[in-house]
């Protein structure tokens, strides 16, 4: 059973909400926490807010804020220094606004000419660099591995084991369940070969559509429901089974969940919560 507790929405679900009325909108549904963005359109992670005005805001609705999405590309040795200087920002800010944690994302590009080997070596000095500044701040650095072909780290298992090769156990894994769909986990290696201790939040997003899963990409992405191909209900319950007792946080990118009315999108929250928690 999950509970609603436990339940998180990504910004992305309902991006056309300014901050304080995504609040009001969490709240409204009896949710607490929630995930920041810093790719919104025309928009910065806090709005306009002020990071004072702002923990006002969150204590006021009483809402946690898990995360910031994300550090992109965090794995490409050839724009580290680039990538600590963000780094950096985003630590500053999460530890001004009361945020948990930032999400790593790895380098997902069909340019990308680098070996499995190169890959390992290049996500293990990253996490290396980037190990004291979290261990300094407090904050956790969440690997979100990507389960696209063109992605640099599509594996729950290697992320897992990246994080061991760094010696930083300042590092947790975000288990996407349609990343995880697409990528090279399966659901016998993920019981067998990982160790759900390092999961830190959990994704969750359906696919509903009739094409082929490599043809899936971010805007097929909508709440779970009964149609769902991703199983992801099955992926929750696998974690479940496995100990996770962690925040489950909703990541449809899709416009028809972001365009529906906020009453039409509230009844299909609730409908989504109530299906994976039967």
């Amino acid at each position: 059973m999950i509970k609603r507790s436990k339940i998180s929405l990504n910004r992305i679900i309902y991006p056309k909400l300014k901050l304080e009325d995504f609040f009001k909108f969490t709240k409204n549904l009896d949710l607490d926490k929630i995930e920041l963005r810093n790719d919104l359109p025309g928009e910065e992670i806090i709005d306009d807010y002020s990071h004072e005005q702002l923990k006002e805001l969150s204590k006021k609705y009483g809402i946690e804020i898990l995360t910031i999405n994300a550090l992109q590309k965090f794995n490409l040795a050839a724009i580290l220094p680039e990538t600590i200087k963000e780094l950096k920002k985003l630590i500053s800010l999460s530890l001004s606004i009361g945020c948990k944690a930032i999400v790593l994302c790895p380098n997902n590009d069909v340019n990308d000419k680098r070996n499995l080997e190169e890959i390992f070596k290049e996500t293990v000095k990253a996490l290396k660099s980037f190990g004291p500044l979290f261990k300094d701040s407090g904050l956790w650095g969440y690997l979100e591995p990507l389960g696209f072909k063109e992605s640099s780290l599509r594996s729950l298992i290697i992320a897992m084991k990246t994080i061991q090769e760094s010696g930083y156990p300042v590092y947790k894994i975000v288990h996407d369940t349609f990343h995880h769909h697409l990528g090279s986990d399966t659901f016998d290696t993920i019981e067998n070969d990982y160790d759900i201790s390092y999961t830190g939040l959990v994704h969750i997003s359906g696919v509903e559509c009739n094409i082929p899963t490599y043809e899936y990409r971010d805007n097929h992405r909508v709440l779970v429901s009964e149609q769902d191909k991703l199983q992801t209900k099955k992926q929750i319950e696998l974690l479940l089974k496995l100990g996770y007792a962690g925040n489950i946080s909703f990541e449809p990118f899709s416009q028809k969940v972001q365009e529906m009315e906020i009453e039409k999108i509230k009844s299909a929250i609730n409908n989504s919560i109530e299906y994976i928690s039967k």
